[in-house]
């Protein structure tokens, strides 16, 4: 194994595992840390962990368990994957696990690099942009578990790093990698080792891969990775056979817990052409709502590729949690979706789109899900995914990613050979 990742949550897992995928590694996509050693042929290995909204110390002790099993398959680099938004609080978890790993590694030149420009997120003059809006004035800054108030990423990762933080700006960064490395250089020796990098386009997150290549440690959005391959690829490490895609015939469901504006555009959209099912959050909080019910209706439109959702407005989850607290809300509607996944697969389910981070790890940790291939992409950021071993193939969409038609695009490739 070359490179080593660690995601902080599932679909920004797959995601980097695509990016990485798409420009030439073979890589395995890893349901937490595995219990024995990764395959030989895999040349990149995606630890995903379910560690974005968890207590700092824990997001930190599982980020070090990934990483020594990551150093004990030889991995040369190591890259700690965050949301393009980069979702956090203002304790952390972005900063405390990226200190960490900086220790670990004796790392003293990090970049953060959260801009996915596909995506529309970019990073200039140390500020955060979803296409041309500030990331504090996206939605985001109404996200129910990491609202993001502050669209300066200096002064948000300062405020959970204990290593200081420094910046290169867009004028570094369009004049190429050794200005970059120059740059990085002249931060660290003003103390400055953990470095919010600006990038607007892909070319810029390119020259950012050349610039970083002897660097032990990044951290950042998938963008971050495009250029990595390539490093690997000049000194003759990578394997030339390419993955080959076989997709995963059989009855298909839908499954979104994200309350984004864009999966909610994209529920709407399904739902005028499949049947559809709304979760009752006030009704399962009482326990008048439970997965039998749910798996009830879902043989009852076997066939139809079925939509199951909870998502809903901001102001409506708010209240929710007002009244039941954030952190048992969140638990109750993710284990109600690990169960209805479960009661789907044992009754021959075979195909699962699943929208939101929370909710994706929480049905591929039910499932039982260790490790998945990467298949062709979907959407930017979202890769079609099968599980080794088994006859099942997922499709894990981060909350805002996807065009309005993704879920009927996604249940469509999953199947396709």
């Amino acid at each position: 194994m070359l490179l080593g990742c660690i995601g902080d949550d599932f679909t920004g897992s797959s995601d980097v595992g695509n990016t990485l995928s798409c420009a030439g590694m073979r890589v395995v996509l890893y349901s937490g840390v595995p219990d024995a050693a990764a395959d030989g042929d895999v040349e990149a290995g995606v630890v995903a962990l379910k560690s974005r909204t968890s207590s700092v110390a824990e997001a930190v002790e599982r980020s070090l368990t990934a990483l020594a099993w990551l150093r004990a398959q030889g991995c040369r680099q190591f890259l700690f994957k965050y949301c393009s938004t980069f979702d956090s609080t203002p304790q952390g978890n972005i900063g405390p696990v990226a200190d960490a790993l900086m220790d670990a590694l004796g790392a003293d030149r990090v970049i953060v690099c959260p801009a996915f420009p596909a995506t529309g997120r970019t990073v200039y003059q140390g500020h955060l942009f979803v296409k041309d809006r500030l990331l504090s004035e996206s939605g985001m800054e109404r996200h129910p578990l990491t609202p993001m108030t502050d669209s300066d990423i200096r002064r948000w990762l300062q405020r959970q790093a204990h290593h200081k933080v420094g910046h290169v700006g867009y004028g570094d960064v369009a004049q190429g990698g050794q200005a970059i490395r120059q740059a990085l250089d002249a931060q660290r020796a003003t103390g400055r080792d953990l470095v919010v990098v600006d990038a607007v386009r892909d070319n810029d997150l390119i020259a950012i891969s050349r610039a970083v290549a002897d660097l032990p440690l990044i951290t950042g959005g998938s963008g971050v990775a495009l250029g990595l391959p390539e490093n690997f690829r000049k000194a003759g490490l990578l394997q030339s056979t390419p993955q080959v895609w076989s997709g995963q015939k059989g009855p298909a469901i839908v499954l979104s817990g994200s309350c984004s504006i864009a999966t909610r555009v994209q529920i709407a959209r399904y739902s005028q052409d499949h049947p559809a099912l709304t979760i009752d959050v006030e009704a399962a909080m009482v326990g008048q709502f439970d997965a039998g019910e749910v798996a009830t209706w879902l043989t009852q439109h076997r066939g139809e590729a079925p939509l199951v959702y909870s998502s809903a407005e901001p102001d409506g989850v708010k209240a929710i949690q007002q009244r039941h607290g954030r952190e048992p809300v969140a638990a109750t509607v993710e284990a109600l979706f690990a169960e209805i996944a479960r009661r789907a697969v044992a009754e021959g389910v075979t195909r699962l789109v699943i929208a939101g981070g929370e909710t994706s790890g929480a049905v591929v940790a039910g499932l039982g899900v260790q490790a998945m291939e990467i298949g062709p992409e979907i959407d930017p950021g979202v890769p079609s995914l099968k599980v080794r071993g088994r006859n099942l193939a997922l499709a894990l969409k981060s909350g805002n990613f996807g065009a309005e038609d993704f879920f009927a695009r996604a249940v469509a490739l999953l199947g396709a050979s």
